[in-house]
């Protein structure tokens, strides 16, 4: 294979970087696939000029040069061309088969999802615990209303840090300190016996959860092999569905800081995990530490797997992505980020304000107005939810994730749509055998449907569309967004409630019928695509 001149600026040759036999290095003979190669990466320096000054216009200038270059050497005979991140993804499509889900892969998702366990079981506790921790403290209902409350504040705040912080110190070392928030807070609400001391607590595992929404699927999503990512960035969603639905159930036999000091077990689990389990490819070779990145790779694929096409393609997109200034917040909201910004944040509107936590927190109470038994209601919940996210999780990577969330918006949309006709026709006071049952089936409809795809795809898409180099940005603003809207609707739910029950399940089955036209209009497939191919037509370049 002839090696490629080196380029005087702009994109580094593989061959610079001890990767001569890569098969990113190819023979390009058509004038066509040429231009095509090169002018992709004109139209990547030439729209970041717009913004980051005249380096990047250099480097365009010294890329044009050397192409017009290569194009009077093609006379004489054949050279070769550095492939796009795409153009290689192609052939890796073609020539790659489906790598398997190694012990490494199966047991760093294991101890990474330890951390979803541990948001389920945050979110799960207060709803058991209330009667206790109220007459054991004497605490009034407004007091423990701020003590339910305030775990979103904290996971707001973490959620805002999150981002930064997994880029500073990396995937694993963000999943450990989250974890030591959430074990003082647990702790902290075992030994309580004030208000002040309870609440903060709460706080602490807000923090930590709020940490753990963003870091847990990214980390998930960079170890995977592309045939496998979207099965195992679920079995986030899985977890926290487990974690929901534990607290639920054992709550109900066991005090409240028995409830609390088995939510320290999980957190204790990932801690020790952590040790076992390697850090991120992606994320050291942002850093430059392309050593440990293919010894991590290496070690995620097995011991004789064949890396050199994985490991180039990380290679080639993270040192494309190096060319560009270092992004700020601001700098997500420049037009070349507009589609995966929009996907990122809109599903994460469309997910909480279809209603999940105004039905999640309030089922009891939804089940007790339209006169059915609450008990059997949360036991029939439980039931229902996680097979449903179990079944979301082996239809991820089978079905796709369009199809899955398009079935799961417009199962939600059903659901609330039969719980405003249960309390429309009790308010007019027709049908009252039919309206308990209809709430019953629609608040069932809903949570199945939500763990089918809504509750976890979002995140899975989440971690697939931000490149690397504004991914932490991107997933600290996605994640608060989420939190925001979950304190939003569950705020205002009681509120809505006095004002028009019915009304309130109309509108969220309307927001639910326009997902279903959001995901067909906007969100792409993901299945089976490199982390690298999807970031790459997610953030198409302005030509001129």
């Amino acid at each position: 294979m002839t090696q490629m001149e080196k380029p005087r600026s702009g994109v580094r040759c593989f061959t610079d970087l001890g990767c001569s036999q890569s098969p990113m290095i190819a023979k390009v003979k058509g004038e066509t696939e040429r231009t095509s190669v090169v002018y992709g990466f004109m139209r990547l320096m030439k729209f970041s000029s717009l913004f980051d000054g005249s380096d990047n216009r250099e480097a365009l200038s010294n890329i044009r040069t050397t192409h017009m270059g290569n194009r009077r050497e093609e006379e004489d005979g054949p050279s070769t061309l550095l492939l796009t991140t795409t153009d290689s993804s192609r052939l890796r499509g073609r020539n790659s088969s489906p790598s398997p889900a190694t012990g490494v892969v199966v047991f760093s998702t294991m101890v990474a999802v330890c951390g979803s366990y541990v948001y389920g079981s945050a979110v799960g506790f207060s709803s058991p615990a209330q009667t206790g921790i109220m007459d054991d403290l004497g605490l009034s209902l407004k007091e423990y209303s701020v003590f339910g409350s305030i775990l979103t504040i904290g996971a707001m705040i973490g959620a805002v840090m999150s981002g930064k912080i997994a880029d500073k110190f990396g995937r694993r070392r963000t999943m450990g300190l989250s974890q030591m928030f959430c074990l003082f807070g647990w702790l902290a609400i075992l030994y309580s016996e004030v208000s002040w001391l309870l609440d903060a607590g709460r706080l602490l595992i807000g923090y930590g959860i709020g940490v753990i929404s963003y870091v847990v699927p990214v980390y998930i999503a960079e170890i995977t092999p592309q045939n496998l990512r979207g099965s195992f960035t679920t079995a986030n969603q899985l977890l926290i569905s487990i974690g929901i639905s534990v607290m639920w159930l054992i709550g109900i036999l066991i005090p409240w800081r028995t409830l609390a000091l088995i939510g320290t077990v999980p957190c204790l689990l990932q801690v020790l995990g952590l040790f076992f389990i390697p850090e991120s490819p992606r994320w050291l070779a942002k850093i430059d530490r392309w050593k440990d990145c293919e010894s991590a790779l290496q070690r995620l694929r097995g011991e004789n797997a064949e890396i050199s096409e994985e490991a180039a393609e990380i290679r080639d997109y993270t040192e494309t992505l190096q060319q560009l200034s270092e992004t700020k917040f601001f700098d997500l909201f420049q037009p070349e980020y507009a589609k995966s910004l929009i996907v990122g944040v809109g599903l994460m509107v469309l997910q909480q304000f279809g209603g999940v936590n105004a039905i999640a927190f309030y089922a009891n109470s939804i089940f007790i107005s339209a006169g059915f038994s609450s008990s059997i209601g949360s036991i029939a919940l439980v039931l229902v939810q996680v097979p449903c996210t179990l079944l979301g999780v082996l239809l991820m990577d089978v079905s796709g994730r369009r199809p899955l969330l398009m079935v799961s918006a417009a199962g939600t949309c059903l659901g609330c749509l039969l719980l405003g006709i249960s309390f429309l026709l009790q308010d007019l006071r027709q049908n009252k055998g039919l309206s308990p049952i209809l709430a019953l089936v629609g608040v069932l409809v809903f949570k199945g449907s939500f763990s089918l795809g809504m509750g976890g795809i979002p995140w899975v898409i989440m971690s697939e569309i931000f490149p690397i180099n504004i991914k932490s940005s991107a997933g600290s603003l996605v994640t608060l967004v989420n939190w925001f809207g979950s304190w939003i609707v569950s705020y205002s739910f009681n509120f809505l409630m006095k004002c028009s029950t019915e009304g309130t399940f109309f509108m969220f089955s309307s927001v639910c019928f326009f997902t279903v036209l959001f995901v067909a209009k906007l969100v792409p497939e993901t299945k089976g695509r490199s982390l690298e191919e999807i970031q790459t037509s997610m953030n198409p370049l302005m030509e001129n």
